[in-house]
């Protein structure tokens, strides 16, 4: 937080000057108000500005983020201290010093000095965006107003740890296929710079007229060599194309859209946010937040544009009186299976315990899919392998085959 100086009047009428940290100047205006001094004038003070550190260095990597793994004892802790009935201030106090990631050390000290300033905890949380997104803001939220603070830490919990999970499941699964693609690529690398020339220089030398596959291998081989930093150039410029297409809210979303639909993968990642979608939906209607507000809070944390289009649809047409079945079949979102799940939660009154079970039911699906995933990929990554191999095979053995037929003829 920065630091302002500033000058006013306490009630006395007596001039008071001093200095106050604060998210910006309105915030400190208002922390001064709550002092029972009417501020004057109000400075940011640049003399605390110091040059770029340690701290600030690693946020610079990190994005001000962090880790869910950081998040999840985080949530252990303050479920603990509130379960015992430790002041939420002096929880947050001791939690600075246990801290081991220094993104998450600084950002509870701002939020112990804004509980000091009078602010509530759901609102100081919500200072640091990048580390409490609005799902968990929310939750607290809900948790400060109902008494059951532990209770919602408890939630959180329960929730980041199965994202943990689903996450590791999936780097796991796509681990195996990564290191072929890799494997491949630095194969073509060195046979385009070290193998096929050798071999080019000895059949220009016998002046032998080259089959086409010999013909294609060195071409390339060629290519690679003769124009390999722009090539290079090439991929940068895609890259940062990419990248920057990513960051406009248009490539964000056609990006969304289009990787639900990649062959194999696709159908794991959206039935992933599927699953993500009906726990925390599930979630905050347990904790009493209401259903439309609970869509628009679920939505923002499926991290998916395309989705959040679709639930924000969800959430228009029950705000129009439709239900929560008729709008979930009107977003094409949900298996047969699933609505007939959502339409016995609304006539029983219990849509939160039906949705906890459809986010289950999403779960055991993707876990098998991840399971097969690499029995899938494997056949593709043998074919690709297997042309390769056939591609060089034949530019290499063809003309040696028909130098040795010529020379016993």
């Amino acid at each position: 937080m920065a630091s302002f100086n500033y000058t006013g009047r306490n009630a006395n009428g007596s001039q008071v000057k001093d200095s106050i940290e604060a998210a910006n100047i309105d915030t400190a205006a208002e922390k001064i108000f709550k002092k029972g001094i009417t501020p004057i004038s109000i400075v940011a003070d640049k003399s605390g500005d110091t040059s770029v550190g340690s701290t600030d260095i690693f946020e610079l990597f990190n994005n001000g983020r962090v880790s869910l793994e950081e998040l999840i004892i985080f949530c252990r802790q303050m479920y603990a201290l509130m379960r015992s009935g430790v002041p939420i201030l002096r929880a947050i106090n001791g939690m600075v010093e246990s801290a081991n990631s220094a993104t998450l050390k600084k950002a509870l000290t701002d939020i112990g000095k804004q509980l000091e300033g009078g602010y509530t905890f759901s609102s100081a949380l919500n200072h640091h965006p990048k580390i409490f997104d609005h799902l968990f803001v929310s939750l607290v939220h809900v948790g400060e107003n109902t008494g059951q603070i532990d209770l919602s830490f408890l939630k959180l919990t329960s929730y980041l740890e199965r994202e943990l999970d689903t996450r590791k499941r999936i780097k796991a699964a796509l681990r195996y296929p990564s290191m072929v693609v890799i494997a491949l690529i630095a194969a073509m690398v060195i046979l385009n710079i070290f193998v096929i020339p050798t071999f080019a220089n000895m059949f220009s030398r016998l002046g032998a007229e080259l089959p086409l596959p010999t013909q294609f291998i060195i071409a390339s081989s060629n290519l690679f060599i003769n124009y390999w930093h722009y090539m290079l150039l090439g991929v940068v410029l895609i890259f940062l194309m990419i990248n920057q297409s990513l960051k406009s809210k248009q490539g964000r979303y056609q990006w969304d859209r289009r990787k639900i639909k990649i062959p194999i993968i696709g159908s794991i990642i959206e039935r992933s946010i599927l699953a993500r979608f009906s726990h925390s939906f599930a979630i905050v209607l347990k904790a009493g937040v209401p259903m439309t507000t609970g869509l628009t809070l679920v939505a923002e944390a499926v991290d998916n544009t395309y989705m959040q289009d679709k639930i924000s649809a969800m959430r228009q047409s029950i705000e129009s009186g439709e239900s929560l079945l008729r709008s979930s079949v009107a977003s094409n979102l949900f298996t047969p299976l699933v609505l007939q799940m959502v339409a016995v939660g609304e006539e029983t009154g219990r849509v939160d315990e039906l949705l906890a079970e459809v986010g289950d039911y999403y779960e055991r699906e993707v876990d098998y899919d991840l399971a097969t995933l690499t029995a899938r990929i494997e056949p593709l990554l043998l074919v690709v392998v297997a042309v390769m191999v056939l591609i060089l095979a034949l530019g290499i053995f063809t003309p040696m085959w028909d130098m040795a037929s010529a020379m016993q003829g």
